[in-house]
């Protein structure tokens, strides 16, 4: 029988994705969220304005999206409690944040040049997508206590980089989701997808059907 509760947050599950930026002085900062979600070759983000990552779309428009499968799981917990940020933002101090200059050195990844956006990719994901913030949206605008601590990024996909071993077999454009196991989070802990639990009827709708115009849009940018 459902009651009425009121949990501290509501994460009830996404995938972790490692968004890549570039600092003022060139170097590369890394940092995990799980607060996404894509509509064609358009990504929602949602962050923490005050963070290191959002000041660096907001100053130079672009990331990288990297998603890590559950391979790369203790290369994400690595990055946690870590901030780009110096000094460490008060609302991270009071959580245990400790500010890292070399985020890719303390996760023991790879930053790798990307085609389109200065931000690098990172190699050990098999999920990489180069990407322009096209628009920003303030959350809890209405709330004075809330007003200005968190941004929605809408970007838009330029280039999309995949592991030959996520793709489905015979298929030049899809990833297979059997052979594709992103790392999920779920209230804070580290999970994976299991088997297909029942055949599903949008399954049958060919893929090509949901192609949008920032496919085409995207074979034309260069960096």
């Amino acid at each position: 029988m459902q009651q009425t509760f009121e949990p501290s947050i509501l994460y009830f599950g996404t995938p972790v994705v490692l968004i890549s930026t570039l600092n003022e002085d060139a170097t590369y900062n890394l940092a995990p969220m799980s607060s996404a979600f894509w509509l064609g070759w358009r990504c929602m983000l949602g962050l923490a304005a005050q963070s290191k990552t959002p000041q660096n779309m907001l100053r130079n428009g672009e990331c990288v999206l990297n998603l890590p499968s559950v391979n790369e799981v203790a290369a994400v917990n690595r990055l946690a409690l870590t901030t780009g940020s110096d000094p460490v933002p008060e609302f991270k101090q009071r959580k245990g944040y400790r500010y890292v200059a070399d985020k890719f050195g303390i996760a023991e990844l790879t930053p790798v040049a990307s085609q389109t956006v200065g931000a690098p990719r990172v190699r050990e994901c098999p999920v990489q997508l180069e990407a322009v913030v096209v628009a920003t949206h303030p959350l809890a605008q209405e709330d004075a206590v809330q007003r200005g601590f968190m941004l929605c990024f809408e970007v838009r996909i330029q280039r999309v980089h995949l592991d030959e071993s996520i793709l489905m077999r015979g298929e030049s454009n899809r990833i297979d989701p059997d052979r594709w196991r992103p790392l999920i989070m779920s209230f804070q802990k580290f999970y994976g997808l299991g088997s297909q639990l029942h055949a599903s009827a949008l399954a049958k709708i060919p893929e090509s059907l949901y192609r949008s115009p920032d496919i085409d849009r995207a074979r034309s940018v260069e960096r």
